[in-house]
């Protein structure tokens, strides 16, 4: 598949499939005319990708974790990585989770607050 193709069925920009590329996280073939031409497969690794840049792993570890997360082959260097990353991911989660419970609360007692007609109370510092 091209690179529009593939940014097509990934809801990926050409330019950031351009900057995976540059980053060693994804590879294609050139055609004689120099157009990319990747595999099927790269579009679920596009979506790894992408959810590992949603959790925050910057493009350098992303380029460390893909082998192993894609082949399951794995050294004890590796898994320590694995396992720092996903206890990282699972810190951030326990804040975004308290956070979301201020941002609960703070909708339950302005709603309340319209129901009741008064004003809206102001937020603790």
């Amino acid at each position: 598949m091209r690179i529009g193709e593939l940014a097509a069925a990934t809801g990926v920009s050409v330019r950031a499939l351009r900057y995976y590329e540059e980053q060693n996280l994804l590879t294609s073939c050139r055609s004689r005319s120099g157009q990319r031409h990747y595999p099927d497969s790269a579009a679920d690794r596009v979506r790894l990708i992408q959810e590992l840049y949603a959790a925050g792993i910057p493009s350098r570890k992303i380029a460390e974790l893909l082998p192993c997360i894609e082949t399951g082959e794995i050294t004890p260097a590796l898994l320590d990585r694995l396992t720092a990353e996903r206890d990282r991911i699972d810190g951030r989660i326990h804040e975004l989770i308290a956070t979301r419970d201020r941002l609960d609360a703070a909708i339950d007692a302005a709603a309340n607050a319209m129901r009741q007609g008064v004003p809206c109370p102001r937020p603790k510092a």
